[in-house]
């Protein structure tokens, strides 16, 4: 894990993955171990999971840091942007828009 950010309804990651290592396999044992954690310890103080699905994207190394920056600067995003116009954005650059 190399940043990890987000808002209410959603988090932005930064990961390096191994070779041998699938998107999902992380995903998973990270919301799995996570929402475990938060339950078992009652943090939230009610049952918590997470939402079905996850969005995956792959950085290049020349602009890790400027992906580190977007995450940092998460709140101050928000406020100009909501969580909904940002997946249609990135859907719309990556061209997966239906």
């Amino acid at each position: 894990m190399d940043m990890v950010n987000g808002g209410k309804d959603h988090l932005h990651s930064l990961i390096c993955l191994k070779q041998a290592q699938s998107p999902a396999e992380v995903i998973n044992k990270i919301k799995g171990e996570s929402s475990n954690w938060v339950n078992k310890t009652e943090y939230l103080g009610v049952k918590f999971a997470w939402q079905n699905g996850y969005s995956v994207f792959s950085v290049s190394a020349s602009n890790v840091k400027k992906v580190r920056e977007y995450i940092k600067n998460q709140e101050q995003h928000h406020t100009k942007m909501t969580y909904l116009e940002e997946v249609t954005r990135f859907l719309k650059a990556y061209g997966l828009e239906k």
